[in-house]
């Protein structure tokens, strides 16, 4: 539940200039999440957001950008530790198995890391799908992941 709430708080920090915990707290209410100020309080906290001046001069959520790379977020690590079981790959195609319910989380946070090599990702219930530029992306992929799994 954690993950999924995770994935949400990212979402909707995305899509919305979220300028309160209160405000935050609101918008999970309305998308299913029944959670404390505390709650809110940890998950900003863990997530590690931070607050933006908007070009109207007020403050909002957002996430700090991290430099392209291979360094790995705390969020990212976090969620998709929680979440999947297993990767493999065929060609230029990873598949990143999860637990049910929980690849839309580890999809939202893989895609906010911007990997290297990712042409595109999907995400069901259980399963995500990343299309690579090539083969060797794709390993390179997998052997990052299986490190966060193992």
């Amino acid at each position: 539940m954690k993950a999924k709430r995770h994935a949400k708080i990212l979402e909707l920090i995305g899509s919305k200039h979220i300028n309160t915990q209160e405000e935050l707290q609101a918008e999970l209410s309305k998308n299913g999440f029944q959670v404390t100020q505390a709650t809110v309080s940890r998950d900003i906290k863990e997530l590690r957001l931070i607050k933006s001046l908007s070009n109207d001069g007020s403050y909002h959520y957002t996430t700090h950008q991290k430099e392209k790379g291979s360094d790995l977020s705390f969020k990212f690590h976090a969620i998709f530790s929680e979440s999947v079981r297993g990767v493999d790959y065929a060609q230029n195609l990873v598949v990143v198995k999860c637990y049910t319910g929980m690849a839309n989380a580890a999809c939202a946070a893989l895609d906010s890391i911007h990997w290297e090599g990712v042409v595109g990702t999907i995400a069901g219930d259980d399963t995500i799908l990343l299309v690579m530029r090539s083969e060797a992306y794709a390993e390179k992929m997998i052997e990052d992941l299986n490190k966060l799994i193992h």
